[in-house]
Order: C-alpha cells, then sequence, then structure tokens
C-alpha cells in the first residue's frame, strides 16, 4: 500500500523508556568501544568489538522506534503500529471506537503475579471480519476478536483526555469523508 499524504500522529510510543533502552545501549556500546582501545589480547578487542556493534544496533532500533507513533493516520487509514515491520492500516470507516482498558504489562517481574497496566482499545466493525484478527507483537499489544489492545507500557501515558482526543479526531475522519463533496461553481 502506498501512502500520498502526510502521517498524522495519533499516538506517541513511550518516549520515555526508549530513550531510556537508546542512552543505556549507548553507554554500553562506548564502553566496550574504549575497552577495545585499552585490551591489548585480541580476543578481548573482538568480544568489546561486537558488544560495542550489538549496542550500536540497538541504539538504531531504539531511534527507528522513537520516530514510529503507535497510532497514526494516513490517507483514509488508521496505522497500528504493533508488529515491527509495516503497519497494520486498518480503513477508518472500520475502526468504531477507541477506550481505556487493563491487563497484564507483559514486563518481565520478580513477583508471581504479572503487573498490569492500563491499555488503550480499539474496537474494530464486525461488518469487516478481515480485520477480526491480526498478528502481532505480544509485548506491543494484543489483537483479535475484532479489538485492538495496544498495551499502556509502550505507548504514551494513556488518560480519559487521550481517549477523548483520538474519538473526537475519529469522528471528524468519518464525518468528512461522508460528508457531500462541494460543486465548484
Amino acid at each position: 500500500m502506498v501512502f500520498t499524504t502526510m502521517t498524522e500522529v495519533w499516538l506517541q510510543p513511550n518516549r520515555r523508556a526508549l530513550w531510556t533502552t537508546l542512552l543505556t545501549f549507548a553507554a554500553i556500546g562506548l564502553i566496550a568501544l574504549v575497552a577495545s582501545w585499552w585490551c591489548e589480547a585480541m580476543i578481548l578487542r573482538i568480544v568489546c568489538g561486537i558488544v560495542a556493534l550489538l549496542a550500536a544496533l540497538m541504539v538504531g532500533a531504539s531511534t527507528v522506534e522513537l520516530r514510529r507513533p503507535r497510532i497514526a493516520y494516513q490517507d483514509g487509514h488508521v496505522l497500528f503500529n504493533l508488529r515491527g515491520s509495516a503497519p497494520a492500516a486498518v480503513p477508518a470507516e472500520v475502526v468504531e471506537a477507541f477506550f481505556l482498558g487493563q491487563g497484564p504489562a507483559h514486563l518481565p517481574t520478580i513477583r508471581t503475579e504479572p503487573p498490569e497496566c492500563v491499555n488503550l482499545v480499539a474496537r474494530l466493525s464486525e461488518k469487516a471480519p478481515e480485520w477480526a484478527k491480526t498478528d502481532v507483537k505480544p509485548a506491543l499489544g494484543a489483537w483479535c476478536e475484532g479489538y485492538v489492545t495496544i498495551r499502556g507500557t509502550w505507548c504514551e501515558p494513556l488518560t480519559g483526555e487521550v481517549i477523548r482526543r483520538l474519538n473526537r479526531r475519529l469522528r471528524e475522519i468519518r464525518e468528512a469523508a461522508h460528508a457531500p463533496v462541494e460543486e465548484a461553481s
């Protein structure tokens, strides 16, 4: 699918977590690089060089994720970035509403019960069964039975105002799509 207009960001990723990841791996890479210069043993230099390279790859991946919104809008489609590859482009008329939910955070824990987080849920129309289920990264969310769940851990803080903003913008787009086109005189 080729998009022609500019992307409108609706929901940002969790920038704090991504910046923390980026800076942590940048520091690890820098330390490994400096250590590779100081080490005299060739094997240690190679190991440090590999660690620096892997850290650079993680910095690059974090930079890419910083620029990818969790939800965006473009050319009549709501874009859900939950796969790590191209976003799922759902026609705007298929997306019915956004609301808050709660579920597992999918974070590592030492506690016996998994931590919970506030999630964003998008309800999709039952009239579009082709969008009922799509594969996504489980850490980022879930997509089944016509509901797209975005884990709050990996997006901007979810509040009532965020939900109102999303639903207001969705309503504006849907109304604009159904508005009669004025003829030029």
